[in-house]
């Protein structure tokens, strides 16, 4: 894969020019962008993969939702339904996506949606009753027809999109100029031990704009698993073998936790939002006891029999400095 990317090169350039030109058209307003008289915050990447837009939803959902009512709005990716739908508890993964159906599962209150028509999917959840006041856009950076009020742009500390260059052979979806319509850019999956001298160093390779906010996180991984059995210390599993299943971008940084705490386990490493067939289900049920992520969870705890132990990792994000100045800064967008 990688070769193919490289011998790919040469369409990068016409990526490039045909990304760079469409949002172009944007900023000169020949392309028309929808705003909204209400507060709609995007979260986002320049870069395809995993940033950790997920954890930063619910963290928002956490920080807001004493303050207004919160919908979500995600594309659904590798659904198979079409147009706009409700998330509820008992929906499928297959029919709303992976990461909506957490978002639900997690906050019951919320109202979630899933659209790849952004502004059909706004109009559709402000349609709703009672009506939303706050929406807030998973994975809706590229989505120019929505003008939105705040943008929250991602980027992971081993993977800065100052370093990358767009597709085919790069992972940026459009020029590393899109960064500039970011109000705040995070630095995701920091390793806690960041120095001040090397956050300023970043800042710098980011080009971080005198308007915009600059934030560092890593992940936060909780000790204690949720699964089909309740909730158990993750002291457990060190002396009980279990499979660890992952269908996410990067599952390095959980593997690497996990040995760290010095767990014994076989991994089986799956591709980013995979949909388990009936041959991985099979292989699945055989196992005894399994860890996964949580957006693997809701697909599998719907999937496999009592048989199998299924447990998820919660994860959250967790600020290396200034978490007070970014709650506010959001609380002031929704104000404004």
């Amino acid at each position: 894969m990688n070769v193919l990317r490289k011998l790919l090169l040469p369409i990068v350039p016409i990526y490039y020019l045909i990304t760079w030109f469409r949002n172009k058209m944007y900023d000169l307003g020949i392309k028309k962008s929808t705003s909204y008289e209400f507060p709609v915050i995007v979260v986002g990447n320049l870069s395809v993969g995993g940033t950790g837009k997920s954890p930063m939803v619910e963290y928002l959902i956490r920080l807001l939702k004493d303050h207004t009512s919160i919908a979500t709005l995600s594309r659904g990716y590798k659904r198979k339904t079409k147009g706009f739908q409700i998330v509820k508890t008992s929906s499928e993964a297959i029919d709303v996506g992976d990461e909506p159906l957490q978002f639900k599962t997690k906050f019951e209150d919320v109202l979630v949606g899933v659209d790849a028509d952004r502004r059909n999917g706004i109009l559709q959840l402000r349609s709703q009753d009672p009506q939303p006041e706050l929406l807030i856009l998973d994975d809706a950076y590229q989505h120019r027809k929505v003008k939105a009020g705040f943008y929250i742009l991602l980027t992971p500390y081993y993977d800065l999109y100052s370093k990358d260059i767009v597709l085919p052979t790069g992972n940026l979806r459009e020029p590393r100029s899109g960064a500039q319509r970011a109000n705040i850019i995070v630095v995701t999956k920091c390793p806690s031990s960041i120095t001040a001298q090397e956050r300023e160093r970043i800042k710098e390779k980011l080009n971080v704009l005198p308007n915009q906010s600059l934030f560092f996180t890593s992940i936060a991984y909780e000790n204690t698993l949720v699964g089909t059995q309740g909730v158990q210390s993750i002291e457990k599993f060190q002396q009980l073998p279990f499979t660890l299943v992952t269908g996410i971008a990067n599952p390095g940084p959980l593997v690497n936790y996990y040995h760290e705490l010095g767990l014994k386990f076989e991994h089986l490493n799956f591709p980013d939002h995979h949909n388990f067939t009936d041959k991985d289900l099979e292989k699945l049920k055989r196992c005894e006891r399994i860890i996964t992520t949580e957006k693997d969870y809701v697909r599998l705890s719907k999937q496999l029999d009592d048989t199998t132990e299924l447990w998820y990792q919660p994860i959250s994000v967790s600020f290396i400095v200034a978490q007070e100045l970014f709650d506010q800064k959001i609380l002031e967008c929704i104000k404004k």
